[in-house]
């Protein structure tokens, strides 16, 4: 499936680190026996990454947002 790119420049950045940041959060509330906040914790982290990666958000395709500013999509 082909979506377009709509996150890039600073924002897929700052999508990175959180999500990074929120699997180690993850793994940090799954070592304390806290499952709930474990999970809830790598679903977001996942989807943060996978925004990153991908170039591509869905909330961000429905409000109409744009944060490629024009950069190449190749």
């Amino acid at each position: 499936m082909e979506y377009q790119q709509n996150v890039g420049g600073i924002d897929r950045i700052v999508r990175g680190v959180l999500g990074i940041w929120l699997v180690a959060v993850a793994i940090s509330a799954y070592l304390d026996d806290q499952r709930v906040t474990a999970a809830t914790a790598a679903i977001a982290g996942a989807g943060l990454l996978r925004n990153a990666q991908s170039q591509h958000c869905g909330g961000n395709a429905l409000l109409g947002i744009d944060t490629t500013s024009g950069e190449s999509t190749e």
